[in-house]
């Protein structure tokens, strides 16, 4: 612009000047970056998560919020799970709204950087090509942090958790070790540490003069699951909190058994070179974790035994 302001006029201008053009306010200018216009209005948690109490009396933290990537303050967290996977995550009785562990912790955290939330239902192969094309900002999936993932994504640790077998209820094929399952067949999700395992077993197996097992492949642990309920399977493996929480329903008709030294840690997947964006989630979650929040969380969905002290990047082998 070149119009001229006489001097006896720049005084009182000043202030509706800081609101023209995009100007700056003092403030603003002396402290960096602007405030926003208006403040976020937080997501509230929906009414059948059972942290939902906690979720909602969580507040931002001023100094953690101020460090959140601008594209994420404008656009909210992008988070990507896959829905089918209870307690860890599940959808509500609409069908549509996704509840359970990590819907809960990804909106907790969401609220703690004082940024809006969505989370997308996609297949677990297709979560962390997601991520890496930018079309979510996080991945939050009981997913094992392993070295092979860390090749790809950079991992905040905030579970450890073990795996399980789902046999029919009675156990009818016999099986309550790993050395069991020889000659046996075996669902699992594809690409996911449940097949490592199956791989792990089968090669266990041959090595050891035994059949080799029968592993069956899916894209969901639903799937998979439904192969024991039909008799086609004698065995899935999956993770431990999953089959306890099914082998709990009485109507499935299943037992969890616990296989014992496969802790590992599970994490929230993003792209390595997004260092702002890790560093945030990374210090949201220890803010959680020291508040307690977290910790409440964790109880309200009776998953307890799977708390981590502190936030850890890549701390999977």
């Amino acid at each position: 612009m070149n119009t001229r302001i006489p001097t006896l006029l720049v005084s009182g201008a000043l202030l509706a000047a800081s609101a023209a053009c995009g100007a700056q306010s003092l403030d603003a200018a002396a402290g960096g970056d602007a405030e926003p216009a208006a403040e976020v209005v937080l997501d509230q948690a929906p009414a059948e998560e059972k942290a939902a109490g906690v979720i909602n009396a969580i507040t931002p933290d001023k100094e953690l919020a101020a460090k959140v990537p601008a594209d994420v303050k404008a656009e909210g967290l992008k988070v990507v799970s896959s829905i089918g996977y209870p307690p860890m995550e599940l959808w509500a009785s609409d069908g549509k709204t996704a509840i359970g562990f990590d819907p809960a912790l990804a909106r907790a955290i969401a609220r703690k950087l004082g940024v809006k939330y969505t989370l997308t239902d996609e297949e677990f192969n297709s979560q962390i090509p997601g991520v890496l094309t930018g079309r979510y900002d996080f991945v939050i999936s009981s997913m094992t942090d392993n070295a092979e993932r860390q090749a790809k994504i950079t991992f905040v640790d905030y579970v450890k958790a073990g795996s399980g077998l789902l046999v029919k209820k009675g156990n009818p094929a016999g099986v309550s070790t790993p050395a069991d399952l020889c000659g046996k067949t075996v669902s699992v999700v594809d690409n996911g540490s449940s097949l490592e395992l199956a791989e792990k077993y089968d090669a266990d197996c041959k090595s050891g003069g035994k059949q080799a097992l029968n592993i069956l492949k899916f894209p969901g642990d639903t799937e998979a699951m439904l192969q024991v309920i039909n008799g086609r399977a004698q065995a899935t493996i999956t993770d431990y909190v999953v089959a306890a929480y099914k082998a709990a329903d009485p109507k499935v008709e299943v037992e969890a058994i616990a296989l014992e030294g496969t802790e590992s840690p599970w994490g929230i997947g993003m792209k390595p070179d997004n260092t702002a964006l890790i560093e945030s989630v990374k210090g949201a979650l220890d803010s959680l974790i020291k508040s307690g929040e977290y910790g409440k969380i964790l109880a309200a969905w009776n998953l307890d035994k799977l708390a981590v002290e502190s936030a850890v990047v890549n701390g999977g082998k």
